[in-house]
């Protein structure tokens, strides 16, 4: 009885196995059904479904421009089936080339530098090539453009300064008393700088006060300080406007003049981001137009480049990315509050570029997406 017993068991046991093995089965043969097989009409590079690893080191941070940059690579990055690290030495050059030296080591297909303003950063670039790694840089040493194989991407510097300083211009019929808020050492503060020399010249009515300008993990902070030290000494009415080429300077100085009650002096600026928005949204404040590109953008299309040199596509040596002026009226007129995601509602054609968006990418996030 026992025996019979036990071998029923088995039996049952056995047939249970085999029901659960079929369902098992059942979800592997669903599964299998996916596309397993290459990836078609893509480079043979990202055919397999391996994607590629990407590093994006950049030498400025402790801003939101750096974070939209930063936000901007990775997603489109990630969006084609590839890795992206990044890293930010918040203006300390040790660790930006420590970083740059490290990956030449490591098992990167592609690079992007931002902001490597000095000799150095184009004998790091070149090693980088030398190892076999592809290379976009932004708002970087012009030299690097002469390196083959890299390309040198920047905003279009000279209209962002263009942009700003015409309308300052205009505002104040060529005649103003100007604080000048930059500083030395970037490409594309020299470059926003030659368009400042220039207007200088060509409008003889404008008078520099002061110029300031520091690139640190606090520059906005430095700013407002040096800001407000520097408005003990002008009394009211001795200043008309600040010309501030960072928004990180924008920033500062809007709180240093608010806090002084000194909003008759009018900000114009270069770059934005959803912090910026916010101030020059708000009533009285005195920072009112500011020149940029969006950020976030600049990220997506260098990391476009990259893709397309690991795809074995040419790439050109420069790449200059539209900008566009913000006025604080058109924010204000704005039936919500505007921020990065729907700027494009205020300022016509914000954020959207095909630019060397391929058909291969949009297979690629088809592919991908999730």
């Amino acid at each position: 009885m026992r025996k019979n017993i036990f071998k029923k068991g088995i039996v049952a046991l056995t047939t249970a196995t085999l029901l659960l093995t079929g369902c098992s089965g059942g979800g592997d043969s669903a599964e299998s059904s996916k596309p397993t097989g290459p990836i078609e009409n893509v480079p043979e590079k990202f055919a397999d479904g391996e994607g590629a690893k990407i590093k994006v080191i950049r030498k400025i941070g402790g801003d939101d421009h750096t974070a939209q940059f930063l936000a901007g690579a990775k997603e489109e990055g990630e969006s084609l089936g590839f890795t992206v690290d990044v890293f930010t030495a918040n203006g300390d050059s040790a660790k930006f080339h420590d970083a740059i030296n490290q990956t030449v080591n490591q098992d990167y297909d592609g690079v992007i530098i931002s902001h490597g303003d000095d000799a150095a950063t184009v004998e790091g670039v070149q090693q980088l090539v030398d190892s076999g790694k592809e290379v976009v840089t932004f708002d970087s040493n012009g030299d690097l453009a002469n390196i083959e194989r890299v390309t040198l991407t920047s905003q279009d510097d000279e209209e962002l300064a263009k942009l700003a300083l015409d309308q300052l211009v205009n505002d104040f019929n060529s005649e103003a008393n100007v604080v000048y808020l930059w500083v030395d050492g970037f490409s594309p503060m020299v470059r926003r700088n030659n368009v400042y020399k220039e207007t200088l010249e060509n409008n003889p009515g404008l008078n520099e006060v002061e110029r300031f300008g520091v690139a640190a993990a606090d520059t906005s902070v430095q700013t407002q300080n040096a800001v407000a030290a520097m408005l003990n000494k002008h009394p009211k009415g001795s200043i008309d406007a600040i010309f501030a080429t960072w928004d990180a300077f924008a920033v500062g100085a809007a709180r240093a003049l608010k806090e002084a009650g000194r909003e008759e002096i009018k900000i114009y600026g270069i770059d934005v981001s959803n912090a910026d928005l916010q101030e020059i949204s708000t009533e009285g404040s005195p920072w009112e137009y500011t020149a940029a590109v969006d950020p976030k953008l600049i990220g997506a299309v260098n990391l476009r480049l990259l893709a397309k040199k690991l795809a074995g596509e040419e790439t050109p040596q420069t790449y200059d990315l539209e900008a566009s002026l913000i006025s604080q009226e058109d924010l204000q007129q704005s039936s919500e509050a505007v921020n990065m995601g729907n700027l494009s509602k205020v300022v016509e054609g914000w954020g959207e570029s095909d630019a060397f968006l391929e058909e291969w990418m949009n297979t690629l996030k088809e592919h991908y997406k999730k």
